[in-house]
């Protein structure tokens, strides 16, 4: 089970979650909607590469990664979206594209738009496309410790 990792995990810091099951869906607003959440407390994880190494931007559904800004707040010359193809072998146990944003369970560092952490909860999926994980956003940003970046529209 994909996301056996992330709950095992969660369990191990006894971090209260809820898991919630919704039909195949591929995108975070498909995801939200489905699950009737909202789209800002929908975390999407999206695999970037920063002077050619792998990191993790978690957004709001609703928000776009803006590579220029990302670029700026990290003081970096280059950076550029992953292809699948790239990163597919980072997630193992993940479905492509359904990765949770938790990168420190995969080795890469994590940056987070500040706009998420505002919020009381977050979503996201849980390694497949038919489940997500909702729990609140502090205990999100004290397992990870995500970096605060703005990068987002």
């Amino acid at each position: 089970m994909p996301a056996r990792k992330l709950k095992d995990y969660l369990d191990q810091h006894q971090i209260r979650y809820i898991s919630i099951q919704h039909s195949p869906a591929y995108t975070a607003q498909e995801i939200a909607a489905s699950a009737h959440i909202s789209g800002r407390d929908m975390a999407k994880a999206v695999i970037v590469k920063i002077e050619q190494q792998p990191a993790m931007v978690v957004l709001p559904a609703n928000r776009k990664v803006i590579l220029s800004d990302l670029r700026e707040a990290l003081g970096a010359e280059q950076v550029k979206l992953a292809t699948e193809e790239e990163f597919q072998g980072l997630f193992p146990d993940c479905e492509i594209g359904a990765m949770p944003p938790f990168g420190n369970l995969y080795g890469l560092e994590t940056y987070v738009a500040p706009s998420l952490l505002q919020e009381p909860e977050i979503a996201f999926n849980a390694g497949t496309h038919t489940e997500i994980i909702k729990m609140a956003s502090a205990d999100f940003a004290r397992l990870v410790h995500p970096q605060s970046a703005a990068f987002t529209t």
